[in-house]
């Protein structure tokens, strides 16, 4: 072993790699990640190759030098490893460098970020740790015992000519031994690249389950839950910086198939049918050459047309109301505690396995997909970066199109995201704190109040024609770990609980939320206008800040099981219809499909990754950000590949691989049609659909696209 260490470049391949693979190990130990798995094997040969890489590198820097550069990359690797696990149990996704607004707003709650860390999370740099000990303790031993040794061998010579003569033979042989070492390392490294291509669609290392195929996600890493599962830590971050550096867009597994129109014979069309003219959009898919615009056409193109029901029209001609809760859980439903929500939840409609899952980005992103059912980009705050994209097929422009005002409203300023250009290029008049005359304060620990965010928006809205009007709240954001105002303001309500006081402030800053949805019925009340407006309720993300054992305090299910946490409600309330419990499947995704249908707008489902929620069709299923999908039969892990069942009922496995191609290329024509500008392409090459015989259609409009980057986020 000594003899080992009297070369650099090996002593510095093997500090590195066994600290680094180690590392990845706890870290899949400590987030429960399989350990027994193929993909192991392929962290295994990437840390061989990255290592040996760089310890040849290193070897020209001399013994210090290396030891230091080697140091700072295990030192890198372990902080990264560890951050990341703490951002997986913290956000629910492993962080992109493209998220790099993460960062800034880490300052903010960063006392939530690490209180929210795990013990466990801390292994990670045990490693980490005896290197440095082997630095402090071993290096110097063994370097001393190495000079010593070849001073002991050439004092045997007698003469000082010969002495010289062996210390420079020797100098002599080190750097032949260096040379050689470079040498068959990069031969190495050369049949592990190799090896390592080829596990990228070895069959033995396949997954037939997995979401993407492991070559498809090595180019393309949208998904950092799943990059992480296949690649590591230390490989997603590699890849990570690569794409970022070398950006290039999302295709799908799959060779491109062209789009067949398929004629809708006379006889088939009924009253429900939805007749759309392809007619311009068809001419232009014939004329371009943009491979990416070929695969979107072809994949709208395809996309069903989903029908008529009998939901349809149910609220033409009322007004809309659509409230994002922020981190609002189903403790919102709680009648004790918050009875106007309670009161809309039972006199309306329940949506009891709704879901607002967690990605980068949360509050930005999901409310962008509520606005038009698209999926966000997984590695970026999309809402940001693509802040100058117009969305024609957003919520706001299918309600302008119908002849109503819209507007949206915000108790915060712009900090963390660019409402004010992402709204208006939505087609909505935008608010602001400042606008509304709300109070607030830079202090992170306080946020304004949601009910002066009700009694504000309701007079800058004219309730005396049709109006749309879409409302974000913020009183019950984070933190809870310390004292607010508004966390401190209703604490008596649970002091006969046992919950840990985290969880009381969270419940305390409900109530500031509950009281805001009473004020805005009593206003609607009070305009005579209660019975023809539309309230949709829905949450943003659960409450970041709030450890899942404290949740479990309250909740009689444990929300540590599949993305139970990610469980939040969805209620759509009008004061005429009849109370009613589903049980689909649903998130934000479906809220502006299932608007269209039931206000009987104008609109082509196509163009949704959401569907409407009351259709024949509707898959009754939920999708997760990272692919992961559950419904009434099933749950499939997409970062582990494995599915577990609710009962006896089974899935073939061509039903799952069918399955996760459909939502895996919906995932990928969302971000592109997002990244191209696909919709601007789409209507400034064809003509705007006219309506035919009563028979709904569109075409988006304008759009002017930019892929500007903000760096701002919002928890």
């Amino acid at each position: 072993m000594k003899k080992l260490f009297h070369n650099r470049i090996i002593k510095n391949y093997l500090l590195m790699f066994l600290t680094l693979f180690a590392v990845e190990v706890i870290f899949r130990a400590v987030l429960k990640m399989p350990l027994i798995d193929w993909s192991l094997l392929r962290i295994f040969v990437g840390i061989n190759v990255i290592t040996m890489i760089l310890s040849i590198i290193f070897s020209y820097c001399g013994r210090i030098g290396s030891n230091i550069l080697t140091f700072l990359v295990c030192l890198i690797g372990s902080i990264y490893a560890t951050l990341q696990a703490g951002f997986y149990n913290f956000l629910g996704v492993f962080v992109s460098v493209e998220t790099s607004s993460q960062l800034g707003a880490v300052t903010d709650y960063i006392t939530d970020y690490f209180d929210s860390f795990k013990n466990s999370f801390y292994y990670i740099l045990i490693p980490l740790g005896v290197l440095l000990l082997y630095f402090l303790l071993i290096e110097r031993k063994v370097k001393l015992s190495i000079k010593n040794e070849n001073v002991d061998f050439i004092e045997k010579f007698n003469t000082k000519e010969l002495k010289d003569k062996e210390a420079l033979n020797r100098k002599n042989n080190r750097h032949n031994t260096l040379k050689n070492t470079r040498i068959n390392f990069i031969i190495i490294v050369m049949v592990l690249c190799g090896f390592y291509a080829y596990s990228l669609d070895a069959n033995f290392m396949k997954n037939e389950l997995q979401l993407r195929t492991t070559k498809n996600l090595f180019l393309y890493p949208d998904i950092p839950n799943l990059a992480v599962a296949q690649f590591g830590s230390t490989g997603f971050g590699l890849i990570d910086i690569e794409t970022l550096l070398f950006p290039r867009t999302m295709t799908p597994d799959d060779e491109f198939v062209p789009y067949v129109k398929e004629e809708i014979k006379e006889e088939d069309i009924t009253d429900n049918t939805r007749v759309i003219d392809d007619t311009s959009w068809e001419e232009w898919d014939s004329t371009i050459t943009n491979n990416d615009y070929k695969k979107l056409n072809s994949y709208y193109l395809s996309r069903e047309i989903t029908p008529k029901n009998d939901y349809t029209g149910m609220f033409e001609g009322k007004n809309l109301i659509v409230i994002m809760m922020e981190s609002a859980n189903t403790i919102l439903l709680d009648e004790k505690y918050y009875p106007n929500v309670a009161k809309i939840a039972k006199e309306g409609w329940n949506f009891t396995n709704a879901y607002s899952p967690r990605n980068s980005c949360n509050t930005g992103n999901n409310e962008m997909s509520g606005m038009v059912s698209l999926y966000t980009i997984n590695r970026t705050c999309t809402a940001n970066i693509y802040k100058d994209n117009v969305y024609p097929e957003s919520i706001f422009n299918l309600f302008n199109n119908k002849g109503y005002k819209t507007s949206s409203f915000h108790n915060y300023t712009e900090a963390y995201y660019r409402r004010r250009t992402i709204h208006q290029n939505m087609g909505s008049t935008y608010y602001g704190v400042e606008d509304l005359g709300i109070p607030y304060t830079n202090v992170y620990e306080e946020w304004p109040s949601d009910v002066a965010l009700m009694e504000e928006s309701i007079k800058k809205i004219n309730t005396n024609e049709p109006f749309m009007a879409w409302m974000t709240t913020v009183s019950s954001h984070q933190p809870y770990g310390v004292k607010s105002e508004l966390g401190e303001l209703n604490l008596a309500m649970f002091k006969d609980t046992n919950y840990d006081i985290t969880l009381q402030r969270y419940m305390s800053k409900l109530k500031v939320l509950d009281d805001a949805i009473g004020k805005l019925l009593e206003l609607l009340e009070e305009k005579n206008i209660l019975d023809d407006t539309v309230i949709v309720l829905y949450g943003d993300h659960y409450p970041y800040g709030i450890k899942n054992h404290i949740l479990n305090q309250y909740f009689d299910y444990d929300v540590n099981e599949k993305f139970e946490v990610d469980r939040t409600p969805f209620i759509i309330y009008n004061s005429e219809i009849t109370p009613s419990t589903y049980e689909q499947y649903t998130t934000f995704m479906n809220i502006v499909p299932t608007m269209a249908n039931l206000f009987n707008l104008d609109y082509d489902p196509r163009l949704y990754a959401g569907r409407d929620v009351f259709s024949e069709t509707y898959p009754n299923r939920v999708i997760f950000a990272d692919g992961s999908w559950q419904d009434d039969v099933a749950f499939y892990n997409a970062t582990t590949g494995n599915v577990s069942y609710f009962g006896e009922k089974k899935y073939d496995n061509d039903y799952i691989i069918n399955v996760n191609k459909e939502i895996s290329d919906m995932i990928k024509m969302s971000n592109t049609a997002i990244t191209t500008n696909y919709f601007k392409a789409l209507e400034d090459s064809t003509d705007k659909y006219e309506v035919k015989e009563d028979i709904p259609v569109v075409v988006p409009p304008s759009n002017n696209g930019s892929d500007e980057k903000e760096n701002n986020e919002e928890s």
